[in-house]
This record gives C-alpha cells, structure tokens and sequence, in this order.
C-alpha cells in the first residue's frame, strides 16, 4: 500500500485539529432600499441618491446543547426586523462633525455647510454612526442585531459578520471577535 501524503495522515494525539461551526445567513429577504449621502476627502459631499442593499449575516461559535450555533428562526428573524426599519428610509448620521442632523416633533434638518435638507420625521432613521457608508451601516446592523437576540442567544458565538452590499458586489463588511470572560 502506498505510503499517504502528509495532508492525509491520520491525526494523532500530538496532532488535533482545532474545529469550528458557522451560520450564515445571505437571503433575498434581508434586503432595504434607503437613501444616503455621505462625506469624503474632507468637505466634500455626495448628493442624496439611494440604494437597495444587500445584507449577509454570519457567526461563528460553539455548538450548545441543541447542536447547533444559534437558533436559524432568531436569527433570521431579528436581522429580518432590522432591515424593515431601514426599508424605504432616508438614513442620516447622527454622530457626523459636518452635518448636523435636528428634529423636532415632525421634521428632521439636515445641514451641510451651505446645503440643508427637510425631511418628515417618519422618513428619516438617525444611525449612532459618523458617515452612512457601507461600512458603518454594517457595525450599526452588527451591533444593533447582538442586542436584539440578546445575551441568552449569543453567549456561545466566537464571531459575528456583517456584510452590507450597497451596490451588486460592493460589500462593506464589520467583523467583531466576541470576549467572553
């Protein structure tokens, strides 16, 4: 019998292999269209224009007592639940140093410099970020998703990723290693 090459060696106990479970989720429902501008090279600002982005979810982490790394309906769910609330909204940074984003009762106002825009309340949602780019759309769905499902949900999950496609293959993409003590 032919001697096996080194990459097909059975494993001995001086040589294991380390083995991880992931989910992922990547499916037509978890999408939102929204309209954005954002600011670059310094002062200069994108005109308001929209996108219909695309949104994959992926964690990694241990098997619990069910066999599985996080419940697939909770998961879904929740990250579905998010998208909804960006769906056909204006999103506006609240945390920008050049834009300044107030709202009142019924209005939100937008400034930029010499430009401003007025939008009702209803239309617009304010992200804890400080540019609506790709990327800072994923850390905001990353981190708004681990809270939603909660401690009970994510205690066992290693990593969490997020992908935002705000253009059919231009992904930003938010990854975060979870501590756990």
């Amino acid at each position: 019998m032919p001697a096996l090459p080194p990459s097909r060696l059975a494993l001995t106990k001086e040589h294991t292999m380390a083995e991880s479970f992931r989910v992922r989720l990547d499916k037509e429902t978890h999408v939102f269209s929204a309209a954005h501008f954002i600011t670059f090279n310094g002062n200069i600002c994108e005109r308001l224009h929209g996108h219909n982005y695309g949104v994959f979810a992926e964690v990694t982490g241990e098997l619990d007592e069910n066999q599985y790394v996080i419940d697939f309906i909770a998961f879904r769910d929740k990250l579905k639940k998010l998208t909804d609330e960006l769906d056909h909204h204006v999103i506006l940074p609240a945390n920008h140093d050049a834009i300044k984003v107030t709202q009142d009762e019924t209005e939100v106002t937008v400034t930029f410099e010499d430009r401003r825009w007025i939008f009702p309340l209803e239309d617009c949602v304010i992200l804890p970020v400080v540019n609506t780019t790709a990327e800072e759309v994923a850390r905001y769905v990353g981190e708004k998703l681990l809270a939603d499902l909660g401690e009970e949900i994510t205690s066992s999950l290693t990593t969490i990723e997020i992908g935002i496609d705000e253009n059919n293959g231009q992904w930003g993409i938010w990854r975060k290693e979870m501590k756990r003590a």
